[in-house]
This record gives structure tokens, C-alpha cells and sequence, in this order.
């Protein structure tokens, strides 16, 4: 098996979501939150970059640890963990770090200001360099410092921020003391500065800096007014600027929560339009699947687009472990149209790949892009017990770690897009668990099985295989157990 890339994209134990991709050089470079494998909270890990060549995708590189929590000098106990980061090069040459620094489970991330790192190179030591502020050194906390973007449109820079609640209008926030009293308490603000209208302290927001990379030039505000009717996907969090040919695409996560859309504008900071869905953890909005048929777990997403050797991608990322609290780079191309129009990607296993991947050779199974029963949650900042099929991990005393997708029960889908088949080949599982039946394999969910692996149950790892009848060409493969009992499954071969 040649060298390929599948998602996630970086090694399966690593966990980079938020993505910001940017092109340094000759090459990409991503750069996001840190997850723990199997965290109990949001980004426990400190900054770690990967890159790759821009005519290589297949071959990222870990650059290291380039920025630690304990080099902020506001970081404490109940404020230690950084949350979405993104990196500009500045005007000197120099590339600079935004981020913001939040408590567990968000707390405390939504009043502190945003926090800048500085370093000579997209992969180096950054150092701490100070806070965004305003022109007398104050520190810039107006409306809400959370996830930022930074922005160098041909010498300008441009930094966006902000969240935006479901439900915290001005309105119901006026006539809601209670619910006003979380917002006060969330946010750290009065009821006036939530209120003031139209400046509420909720919703998308821009601020031009000097060239100090520090300093606010003029007011921030609003680059989508406050109450703007997206059609339900209004903006949520997780801002992230592009500029296309000569059009600016703001990309956002929705009140949705798992979908990242965009909106277009003639300018960078005002008169955004709303465009559509780029992508969603949970395939809703493709090929007709809806809320209710969610093809994974899905919760926040974060990321970007970027194009890459003539190529646009959307990158995301996904949910493991039954949580929201260890999630994954992933990657797919996309297109935008003459007339500024991106179609919904769906998501794959392929996504970095430039086409399927080989019909032959061993695949980690985690590398699933569905993964349901027919009844997936949505999960926000918590972790379920309940059970439902989901990947995760486990170590043993000296032997490697093991990741696979666990707790598959009857009627459970894994599905796998896309491989390339030259010819008929024989389809090797690797699974263990008190499952007894099989599963069936399908290229398509409306036709007829193609193959069927009985399983048994097994206190350890075994192979079962059969052969496959499949014609030459492109196509996906879906797994559906049918039987008792709940296996897991580690590997998936073609042979």
C-alpha cells in the first residue's frame, strides 16, 4: 500500500482540533486546540504544530510543542487551558499567536482578553508577548473575547472574535432575570454593556490593529449585525476570515453546532451575506440525511478553508469518545463556484487523499466516516454514558495502544468512503467482544449485501474474512452488524 492520507489525517492518536490551515512557505501548516486522548475537558494539551508540503499531503510532520500554558503569565488554576488559536505573519515577518485562555469546560473563557505570542518562524518557540489592548495599554475586553482570527489583508490587520448563545436576545434577556444573571455571570459584563443596543455583547465581531500587532485601531464591531436572519444557521463561534479571488469568505460555526458556514462580503469587516453550509461532523445536509439520522456523534466543529496547489479544502474535525472533549483533525476539497457558491462537502475517510484510497492493504478502523446506530447524540461540552458505537482507545502494560471503534451493536453502520478496486478481493475484519452474528457488507445501502463475516464471541483480537464481490472502480464500503452482543472493531483489510 502506498503512501496515503485518510482522516483524520494526522496520526490517529492525535487530537488537533479548531484547525486553522495556512500556507507559510512551502508549506501548510496547521494549527488549532490541543485535546488529551480520552480528556475530560476541553484543550488540556499545549500547542502542538503539523505541517506538510503543499504538493504533499500525505506527509504531515510534527513540528513540536511551540507554545505552552505556563508561558502566559495570567495562566492559574482556574484559567489554564488554551483554547482555538490562530496565527498571522505580521508586517516585520514575524508570525503571531492569538488565543485565549479558559477554565474547564469553557469557564472563564469568555472575559479574559485576547493573549498574543510572537516568534520568528510558523513552527518555532513562540514567546509570550502580551495582550490585545487598547491605545492607552488597557486591556481590550469589549464584547466577547473568544476565538479569534487573525487577518493580514495586504498590510491590514484584521482580528475577529466573539460567541453568540441561542436564546440571548435582547428581549428575552430583559425580561429574563435569571437568564440575564448566567449571561452577567458567563460574561463578566453588566446588563447594560449585554444590552446595549445595537451593540449586544453577543454575535461576530472585527477590530483593525496597528501594526505593533497589539493595539486596536478605532472601535471594534459587529461584521454581521447582532439579530441577522441567517435561516437558523446564525453565528455561533469559532470565527475564521479567507479572501477568495477579490470576495471575503467569513467562516463560522452555526447555532447548530456541528456545521461550519460561510458568509460573503465585498469588504472584510462589514456587509456579510450569508452563503451556506461547508461542511458538517455529522454528514446532515447530504444526500438527504437530516437531525434525526445523524451519520456520527456530532457536537462543535471549528476550522477553515484554504486552497492548496489550485485545490480548496475545508478543514474540521470530529468527535471520539463519546465526548466533546477529544476531537480530531479532518480534512475535504471542496469547490467555490465563479459565483462565490460552495456546495456542502460531504465527509469521507479520503479526505486529503486527491481521490479513494487503494482497495488493498490494512486500514486503521477508526478511520470510519459514519459510525451510527440510527440514533447518534448531539453532545456539547459533556461526555455520555450511555451506550452507543464511538471510537476510543485503550493501553496495556507494554504493548502499544490500541484505538478502534467499541460498543457496536446490532443494526450498528460503519461506513468507509472511498476505496478503489481493481479487481475482487477478500475483506478481513479484525474484532473482538461478546458480538455473535455478522457483519454484511455493502457498497450500497439500497442494494443487496456483497459479502457477510461471521463473528463469535472473543476475549481477544481475531481475523475473520470472506471474500468480497465487488466489480473494478471506485466505491464505499458499509458494515452493518446484525447479532447479539456488543464487538468492537480494530482493523479492516482488502487482500
Amino acid at each position: 500500500m502506498n503512501k496515503q492520507a485518510f482522516n483524520p489525517f494526522l496520526p490517529v492518536g492525535e487530537y488537533i482540533p479548531d484547525g486553522e490551515p495556512h500556507i507559510f512557505g512551502d508549506r501548510v501548516y496547521l494549527y488549532g486546540s490541543h485535546d488529551n486522548e480520552g480528556g475530560w475537558t476541553f484543550c488540556m494539551g499545549d500547542y502542538t504544530v503539523y505541517s506538510a508540503p503543499v504538493n504533499d499531503l500525505t506527509d504531515w510532520r510534527r513540528e513540536g510543542v511551540i507554545y505552552r500554558a505556563a508561558q502566559d503569565p495570567d495562566s492559574s488554576t482556574e484559567r489554564r487551558y488554551m483554547y482555538a488559536p490562530d496565527v498571522v505573519q505580521g508586517n516585520d515577518g514575524r508570525y503571531y499567536l492569538y488565543y485565549c485562555m479558559s477554565g474547564e469546560f469553557g469557564f472563564g473563557g469568555y472575559y479574559g482578553p485576547i493573549q498574543v505570542a510572537v516568534c520568528d518562524s510558523p513552527a518555532g518557540q513562540f514567546e509570550y508577548l502580551g495582550y490585545v489592548r487598547w491605545p492607552d495599554g488597557t486591556p481590550m475586553k469589549k464584547y466577547v473575547c473568544f476565538d479569534p482570527c487573525a487577518f493580514n489583508d495586504n498590510g491590514r490587520i484584521y482580528l475577529y472574535y466573539g460567541t453568540q448563545y441561542p436564546d440571548e436576545s435582547n428581549e428575552i434577556l430583559a425580561n429574563d432575570s435569571e437568564q440575564m444573571s448566567e449571561v452577567m455571570e458567563r460574561y463578566d459584563k453588566t446588563a447594560e454593556e449585554i444590552l446595549s443596543t445595537p451593540e449586544n455583547v453577543n454575535g461576530a465581531i472585527v477590530a483593525e490593529l496597528e501594526d505593533d500587532m497589539l493595539t486596536v485601531k478605532g472601535q471594534p464591531h459587529h461584521i454581521i449585525p447582532y439579530e441577522a436572519d441567517f435561516g437558523g444557521h446564525e453565528f455561533f463561534e469559532a470565527s475564521s476570515m479567507r479572501k477568495v479571488r477579490d470576495k471575503y469568505f467569513f467562516v463560522y460555526s452555526s447555532q447548530y453546532n456541528h456545521e461550519l458556514c460561510y458568509a460573503v462580503s465585498d469588504y472584510p469587516d462589514r456587509d456579510f451575506t450569508f452563503g451556506g453550509t461547508i461542511v458538517s461532523n455529522g454528514d446532515i445536509g447530504v444526500n438527504g440525511v437530516t437531525e434525526d439520522c445523524r451519520m456520527n456523534m456530532t457536537g462543535t466543529t471549528h476550522g477553515s478553508i484554504i486552497e492548496i496547489n489550485g485545490q480548496w479544502y475545508v478543514f474540521y474535525h470530529r468527535l471520539t469518545h463519546k465526548s466533546d472533549y477529544s476531537r480530531q483533525a479532518c480534512a475535504e476539497p471542496i469547490e467555490i463556484t465563479p459565483d462565490y457558491r460552495i456546495k456542502q462537502a460531504e465527509i469521507t475517510s479520503c479526505g486529503l487523499n486527491g481521490g479513494p484510497l487503494e482497495g488493498k492493504g490494512t486500514y486503521p478502523a477508526v478511520i470510519a466516516c459514519y459510525i451510527t446506530n440510527g440514533n447518534m447524540p448531539h453532545g456539547a461540552n459533556k461526555i455520555f454514558d450511555h451506550s452507543f458505537p464511538n471510537v476510543t482507545h485503550e493501553t496495556f502494560p507494554g504493548r502499544d495502544t490500541e484505538r478502534f471503534i467499541a460498543e457496536i451493536s446490532d443494526g450498528t453502520l460503519i461506513g468507509y468512503k472511498y476505496f478503489s478496486f481493481d479487481e475482487p478481493v477478500n475483506i478481513s475484519l479484525t474484532v473482538r467482544g461478546e458480538g455473535d452474528g455478522k457483519f454484511l457488507v455493502f457498497t450500497d445501502l439500497k442494494g443487496e449485501a456483497v459479502s457477510e463475516l461471521e463473528i463469535a464471541p472473543a476475549a481477544d483480537w481475531q481475523t475473520v474474512s470472506a471474500p468480497i464481490s465487488i466489480s473494478a472502480g471506485t466505491h464505499p464500503i458499509y458494515l452493518i452488524y446484525r447479532g447479539t452482543g456488543m464487538t468492537a472493531l480494530k482493523d479492516i483489510s482488502f487482500e
